[in-house]
């Protein structure tokens, strides 16, 4: 007969050893006794039991000592106290102390098997939860993503090895608030995903996120939060997988291919040259201009700016320069006093005094007052400033970064804005193109639209059409960037299908009647030959070629195949 599991009896009397042994016998199990708690520590330090029955008094010790003397050792076979002298006391302070059960002699049959077999079940399935365990600990610890759990009041549950690296903690940091014990080397963007994950019991994303810990080298790190359910379905907390993408985004950047940066996006040569001007310039303290169209993304450049430099730790406050009065601006800008001017109440900080050791962004900065340029410039000179109503100076340590899609050079001479203001703003200038001039970029935005409407309104649209496509291709955007958010959002709204389609499209779009697909098929007719001119121009050196058309490798391969341009190679 096989064996059912292994049992060991410790009981000082031998016909109780010898009637449990031949009961648990016959029944399948294999069976060993012990008479005394000396013979039976040196038996459970020799084999392996799945369950243990002990007699509570054992001469000058008891089954509880036993007992005890097992957990000592790690043992989890479960223990069934067996007594002759049954009380409510004795049971419940055996239970307290760790016994599976508690039987009083004399002891049935039925009684003994009964709770033998329950027993056997409890050690099987605690053996099962055991290795399940173990293995996810191995698991946890052989990924290499950064892997951090949390309740639901952001308390650590685990943390693994490759976490511990990036958010530069240890294991002390189990059991307390994930937000008093990280580092934030990436300005507290970890903290953000898994806040709004508790708070909406949905899934955040980060991308491309910068994380410099001290002592470390600069990491590039993409996050992923994303809710934790209980066995009931019932949310417990979130769990944040931090993916390190630094080999990725150093090989990007040095073949001049990066995707996206911070929060923008693109591939072409253009925004390889803003990615890298950007990098450049995100520690130096030069004040920058950013220049471009309304909606050519001013304000995600501004982000980076901050955000990948030393100072993306501090305040990133920014103003609407355009949206407020001359005296509002003012003391927007500046602050002011209590009574300084009628509906001055209270006294005021200012913008520049909340931005102190971090970064303003002045947006629209070529509509404000003479006034307002004057005040501006002595910020920039002194990094000092006066509030509204009071003479007492303030210094700031504050970058500063302008914005405008207005000619400030045509303005300068039309006496409109203060030259030398205008070259203390122009120490970098940083122009923006617009849409239409990075046309190849399109379709990496139609996508990053895609995903973000899909989570915004829960739907599952996968693609547009090859007729948007090409639409999309032809359209000059005017609105750049902005207006194709809205585009697709417009265009989101309508679809009840997982393709946007020409009829989804706002009308400016539908009235473009067959534009789209004859450029598509005029364009398809001569890619051929720009694709061969652009080979021949670089050598056939496919990475070079690719940035020349404005594709991405992968997409140069698999036009080269569909035009079998492959036999031309030299």
């Amino acid at each position: 007969m096989e064996h059912k599991g292994r049992i060991l009896v410790i009981d000082d009397e031998e016909s109780i050893r010898f009637t449990f042994d031949a009961f648990l016998s016959d029944e399948g199990y294999s069976v060993q006794t012990a008479g005394s708690y000396d013979q039976a520590v040196g038996l459970l330090g020799e084999t392996d039991f799945d369950v243990v029955f002990a007699d509570i008094i054992l001469g000058g010790r008891t089954g509880i000592d036993v007992m005890r003397e097992a957990r000592r050792r790690g043992l989890t076979c479960p223990v069934v106290m067996v007594t002759g002298a049954p009380n409510v006391e004795t049971a419940s302070e055996a239970v307290r102390l760790g016994a599976f059960d508690y039987i009083p002699k004399p002891v049935h049959q039925e009684t003994l098997l009964h709770v033998a077999k329950m027993a056997h079940r409890h050690k099987a399935l605690n053996d099962e939860a055991e290795r399940y365990r173990k293995n996810i600990e191995a698991i946890f610890r052989s990924v290499k993503d950064g892997i951090v759990t949390v309740d639901d009041s952001l308390k650590v549950v685990e943390i693994n090895e490759a976490a511990q690296a990036i958010c530069g903690v240890g294991r002390e940091a189990i059991g307390q608030d994930f937000g008093s014990v990280a580092a934030f080397g990436c300005g507290k963007a970890c903290l953000d995903a898994l806040t709004e994950t508790i708070e909406k019991k949905s899934p955040a994303e980060r991308t491309r996120i910068e994380c410099i810990q001290e002592g470390s080298p600069g990491r590039v790190v993409t996050l992923s939060a994303a809710p934790l359910l209980d066995h009931h379905g019932l949310f417990s907390g979130a769990v944040l997988v931090i993916r390190d993408e630094t080999r990725l985004s150093d090989l990007e950047r040095d073949l001049n291919e990066r995707r996206q940066f911070h929060t923008m996006i693109g591939v072409s040569g253009k925004m390889q040259e803003i990615y890298n001007l950007i990098e450049n310039l995100a520690d130096v303290q030069s004040t920058v201009l950013v220049t471009g169209e309304s909606g050519t993304g001013k304000e995600l450049v501004a982000e980076a700016l901050h955000y990948k430099g030393v100072r993306g730790s501090r305040p990133l406050v920014k103003v609407n320069c355009s949206a407020l009065s001359e005296n509002l601006l003012e003391s927007e800008l500046f602050g002011h006093v209590k009574g300084a001017f009628t509906g001055a109440v209270k006294d005021k900080i200012g913008r520049f005094q909340r931005a102190d050791g971090g970064t303003i962004f002045l947006d629209e900065i070529g509509d404000i007052s003479h006034r307002i340029q004057l005040g501006l410039l002595r910020v920039l000179q002194e990094m000092e400033f006066e509030r509204v109503g009071d003479s007492t100076p303030i210094r700031v340590d504050v970058r500063v970064i302008a914005a405008t899609n207005r000619d400030l050079e045509s303005k300068v001479k039309r006496g409109e804005f203060r030259e030398d203001l205008y070259y203390r703003l122009k120490v970098v200038e940083m122009a923006l193109p617009p849409l239409r001039e990075r046309t190849e970029d399109i379709p990496f935005l139609v996508n990053h639209f895609l995903e973000k409407f899909n989570k915004k309104m829960g739907k599952k649209i996968s693609a547009v059409s090859a007729d948007v496509q090409a639409r999309f291709m032809d359209y000059p955007w005017p609105g750049n960037i902005r207006e194709l958010e809205h585009t697709m959002e417009h265009a989101f709204i309508l679809c009840r299908q997982n393709m946007i389609s020409v009829e989804h499209l706002p009308g400016p779009f539908r009235d473009l009647a067959g534009s789209g697909a004859r450029a598509l098929r005029e364009k398809e007719r001569n890619e051929p030959d720009e694709i061969l001119k652009a080979l021949e121009k670089t050598a056939w050196n496919k990475a070079k070629a690719a940035r020349l058309l404005g594709f991405d490798r992968k997409t140069l391969y698999r036009k080269m195949e569909k035009y079998r341009l492959l036999n031309h190679e030299s």
